[in-house]
């Protein structure tokens, strides 16, 4: 009819029934709720850098990880230097790696306890032999009346000195030698064991000794004899093989592993014999590339798991409250927006409870509390509001849902990323269906 008044619509009014505000309002929220997830990922990082701090200190009081380095036949030999008038002799040395080595090393690990914090030690005898070729000094024009043999010497060392639980003695083609500490080793700080080559006529020299000593965390191996063989066993069940060598061979149970590597000189960063400089077995990248050995690692790493959960924040609640916003549509009962605070508060909550629980009952129980609490929390939650018992368990039963899929995608590796983009396609799928009947401008 003309003239005729329709009711119009406040804009308080349209803001309160229309739902794409509120869809607007959620987004806005879950974006807001990133910062304190951001916090706790802080937290998480700030527990975990403590974790290195307490393994630290177990380490500075019992022992560091260790790297078994040598040994090295030091020669000292007379050069000539000419001068003006005359020739001045100066004394240098000759350094020449195995032509042979071989170690064995079985380590006995034990865990030691510094509050909450766990750190893999071991104590470990390493066995060592092997024989240093015939000399050959054609190549470096050296004649054999110039070297000084009975003032050679025999060069290794151990990363940690302080693990050392018995002076080590050298076994060769004369008596034992008795090692001791050099300050001014090929190797920095290390140990030396003088030895008098004057009766070597054009032979092999042997060497075997035996290292007693204790560490944490790994076991570390330097390459360097023509060929380098290496053999390591332990009782610990889930060791991690690292540096620039692969084992050739391993085998890993509940027992303990064992381990085997068998590498030749060719891709060696180190010469086979050479005079004059000290520090070619001092230098930190030719180090890294001639290193390899095992990690003690912890079976679980409960500060990566719940980094990783904590990474899925925003996809838990952006889930959790188009799920809540799908439940008023449908049962035209709306939520105020204040609820939705609430509820997102709980769910950042959940991290600083995975995280706390995790340090003290292991990551899969401490998942599996601080989910069923939050879900309990909010389910209950929801029963009050809408007064529904039924909306509430379906909602609680979404939630667990999602966080059972979020545990299962940290388990898995390889297939992650897979699985992960196959749920989310199924959930948009979901919400593209449900979506359909929605009147975006009203409830």
């Amino acid at each position: 009819m003309i003239g005729e008044q329709f009711p119009k619509q406040t804009t308080s009014g349209w803001l309160k029934e229309s739902a794409t505000f509120k869809l607007i309002f959620i987004g806005v929220l879950a974006l807001l709720l990133l910062i304190p997830s951001a916090f706790i990922q802080n937290l998480v990082t700030e527990r975990a850098g403590r974790q290195d701090e307490m393994a630290k200190e177990v380490s500075d009081s019992w022992s560091a990880s260790q790297t078994i380095k040598g040994p090295v036949l030091v020669i000292p030999y007379r050069k000539g230097i000419n001068m003006t008038d005359t020739t001045k002799q100066a004394i240098e040395n000759l350094y020449i790696l195995p032509d042979n080595l071989h170690i064995k090393a079985s380590l006995a690990t034990q865990i030691l306890h510094r509050g909450i914090f766990d750190v893999a030690v071991y104590n470990t005898q390493v066995k060592v032999s092997g024989n240093f070729a015939k000399l050959n000094l054609s190549s470096l024009g050296i004649n054999v009346n110039q070297l000084i043999l009975n003032k050679a010497r025999f060069e290794f060392s151990v990363s940690d000195l302080k693990g050392l639980k018995s002076n080590p003695v050298i076994k060769t083609n004369q008596p034992i030698l008795n090692a001791e500490p050099s300050f001014e080793s090929v190797f920095g700080n290390g140990l030396q064991a003088p030895v008098d080559l004057s009766s070597v006529n054009d032979s092999e020299i042997p060497f075997d000794y035996t290292l007693d000593l204790k560490g944490s965390e790994g076991l570390s191996f330097l390459q360097l004899g023509k060929t380098t063989d290496v053999q390591v066993n332990g009782n610990w069940s889930s060791p991690s093989f690292d540096g620039n060598h692969l084992p050739d061979e391993r085998k890993i149970d509940t027992g303990g592993f064992s381990a085997g590597w068998r590498m030749m000189y060719y891709n060696r960063p180190f010469p086979q014999q050479w005079t004059g400089s000290q520090k070619i077995l001092d230098n930190d990248k030719k180090l890294a590339n001639a290193t390899f050995g095992v990690k003690l690692r912890l079976p679980v790493d409960q500060y990566q798991k719940t980094m990783r959960t904590s990474k899925y924040a925003i996809f838990i609640i952006l889930l959790a409250f188009i799920s809540l916003f799908l439940t008023e549509i449908i049962r035209k009962q709306p939520i105020h927006m204040f609820n939705y605070i609430l509820i997102g508060a709980a769910m950042v909550i959940y991290y600083t409870l995975l995280l706390s629980f995790s340090e003290q009952v292991g990551y899969d129980i401490a998942y599996l509390i601080a989910s069923v609490s939050t879900i309990a929390l909010i389910s209950v939650f929801i029963s009050s509001l809408l007064k529904n018992g039924k909306a509430a368990l379906l909602f609680a039963f979404i939630l667990a849902v999602f966080y059972a899929f979020i545990f299962v995608i940290i388990q898995l590796e390889d297939l992650a990323l897979m699985v992960g983009s196959i749920a989310l396609f199924i959930i948009i799928a979901v919400l593209m269906y449900f979506s359909r009947k929605i009147n975006w401008d009203k409830n």
